[in-house]
């Protein structure tokens, strides 16, 4: 099968403390082994960027919270997508260039997990790919965990944010894998 790498939104905004505390502080690094495992061998790999349609998100198109990280940054010829949306495949001709490499998986990491990431893998499982969700190249912010709406609610943590979504998501869309466990997997 061949399986196509999704780095999703690993942008230097996402470290605008206005997000709150996250857990997994290793996500990027662990992101960044997945890249060079695939780079090393050329399978298909996407870069996706996030670019904010409000102007005061660290992700607005023009500010420098739209940058890549620098250890997840795109290579001269490496595909890169943008997007306004939670999901890699609105807006963007991801589904195509997937289809058209022959991909029948993908490997999801990146920013954040509630969010970008698993609107992406649900679309993605939904379109028909086998995806496999690298759990630790992925974190959740505090502020994912507002309970505004219910302040009766205890507040929950990144790491709980980041620990149920990836419960929901395995087994139903995804199967959550370690970053070594996909290193070690032929792609």
């Amino acid at each position: 099968m061949r399986r196509a790498l999704l780095l999703i939104d690993i942008q230097t905004g996402m470290d605008d403390p206005v997000l709150g505390a996250r857990n997994n502080p290793g996500a990027e690094a662990n992101a960044a082994r997945l890249l060079a495992r695939y780079r090393g061998t050329g399978a298909p790999l996407v870069h996706i960027r996030h670019l904010s349609k409000n102007p005061a998100s660290s992700l607005y198109l023009g500010k420098p919270g739209t940058a890549f990280k620098p250890e997840v940054a795109p290579q001269e010829g490496e595909t890169v997508f943008e997007k306004a949306t939670n999901s890699a495949f609105i807006g963007t001709p991801l589904d195509s260039h997937l289809r058209e490499w022959g991909v029948e998986g993908v490997v999801i990491a990146g920013l954040s997990t509630p969010q970008c990431v698993s609107t992406s893998a649900r679309m993605a499982a939904n379109l028909g790919f086998d995806v496999w969700l690298a759990h630790d190249a992925c974190a959740a912010f505090d502020t994912h965990a507002s309970n505004d709406w219910a302040p009766e609610m205890p507040p929950l943590t990144a790491q709980q944010i980041h620990d149920m979504e990836i419960c929901i998501l395995h087994g139903e869309f995804v199967t959550a894998r370690s970053t070594q466990e996909i290193i070690d997997s032929p792609l």
